[in-house]
């Protein structure tokens, strides 16, 4: 499906609308899902989510799949919209209780944009397909997406317990992988 994606958002920087269409309904709803999750409202989500996908069709020139999945890049600029209109709620009066604000991260790179500008993304690419399916994932929903253990088990609907002993052989298994690759 990333493949399928990738080529949608290249067809759509070349200005085709049923790609865009096509790109919009493979993936708003899970976008949507992470907008509501990110605003608690669905209707400022429903705004933040018509606005990504503004940015998605006059930016889709700049997505380079080598630097990231295209789940990633799109996810990444629902994360901004919703983070900027959050920051402009806050400057306009309507507060958010502070322990919501701790929640959101800033908008500055986060681990997978630090990884992906290094010339070590290709060792932690290789590295990544090594492990299990389900450690993979959960490394990568952990670290790249910023979910935490408890939100790792109910996304994957396993015990807490489990969750954490994947991430845990996950990063040991990468640890070692990366540290056989710079030997």
């Amino acid at each position: 499906m990333s493949d399928d994606l990738t080529t949608l958002i290249y067809r759509t920087a070349l200005g085709d609308r049923r790609a865009f269409d096509s790109l919009y309904r493979q993936t708003s709803p899970q976008l949507f899902g992470a907008a509501i999750a990110l605003l608690r409202r669905r209707d400022i989500a429903e705004e933040v989510l018509q606005e990504a996908y503004v940015k998605v069709w006059h930016s889709a020139s700049s997505y380079q799949a080598e630097r990231g999945s295209a789940t990633t890049w799109l996810g990444t600029i629902v994360r901004r919209c919703a983070i900027d209109r959050l920051r402009r709620r806050h400057l306009e009066g309507e507060s958010l209780p502070e322990e919501e604000w701790a929640e959101i991260a800033d908008d500055a790179p986060g681990p997978l944009q630090n990884v992906l500008a290094d010339a070590d993304a290709r060792r932690l690419g290789n590295c990544l397909e090594h492990l299990d399916e389900r450690q993979r994932e959960s490394v990568s929903l952990a670290f790249f997406h910023g979910l935490t253990h408890s939100e790792l088990a109910t996304h994957l609907a396993a015990p807490l317990g489990t969750v954490k002993a994947w991430v845990r052989r996950g990063l040991d298994k990468l640890r070692t992988c990366l540290g056989e690759a710079t030997a």
